[in-house]
């Protein structure tokens, strides 16, 4: 029986949130926007709020924008009228609805598979997202200690009391960005 946790808040609503976030919701808005639509943030942060407090106690995690279903429905390949572009949506949200019907079947086989198997799969799949996503951290020399010692931290499993290593990496990100990669200030201009 699911049960709250100052622990799990921690260690996992506030990483889930943070990531939903930056790369959902943010880009999701801005994926609508390239293709000329405007988003109501509010209204929309409180409809994917909701659902996902609707949600949680049977493990949706995150509601979001979805930065990928936003350009497929958003795009000109879901056609050619601006005004009905909406169906592309609708029809998305139809096939993961029937997609999560047939879950408990695929959960039923990947238990079934191997003990290593799904995770090695995993690991191969998402290689090329990790190798993206760590140029793109790196890529800016002025930030790269506090992406790296973000990446590290989250990659060593470092549990304090008992909350996870997403957490302790976020603070340690951030707090190596906010001492060694803070921009000097200008103390002429102060002095003035």
């Amino acid at each position: 029986m699911p049960e709250f946790s100052l622990q799990a808040v921690a260690s996992l609503a506030l990483p889930l949130y943070i990531v939903t976030m930056a790369s959902q919701n943010v880009p999701g808005v801005a994926v609508l926007a390239s293709f000329g639509y405007r988003t109501p943030w509010r209204s929309s942060m409180l409809v994917t709020g909701l659902g996902t407090a609707a949600a949680a106690p049977f493990g949706g995690h995150a509601m979001n924008l979805a930065a990928l279903s936003a350009a497929l429905s958003a795009s000109e390949t879901a056609g050619l009228d601006r005004d009905r572009r909406w169906i592309a949506a609708v029809s998305a949200g139809g096939c993961y609805l029937v997609l999560a019907g047939g879950s408990a079947a695929l959960v039923t086989v990947v238990a079934a598979a191997p003990p290593g198997l799904i995770e090695t799969v995993a690991g191969l799949a998402l290689m090329g997202t990790m190798a993206s996503a760590l140029a793109a951290a790196l890529a800016d020399a002025s930030q790269r200690m506090s992406a790296v010692v973000t990446f590290l931290v989250a990659a060593s499993g470092l549990t304090l009391a008992g909350i996870g290593g997403a957490f302790w990496a976020l603070i340690a990100g951030l707090l190596v960005r906010w001492v060694v990669e803070r921009r000097p200030t200008n103390r002429s201009s102060q002095q003035k």
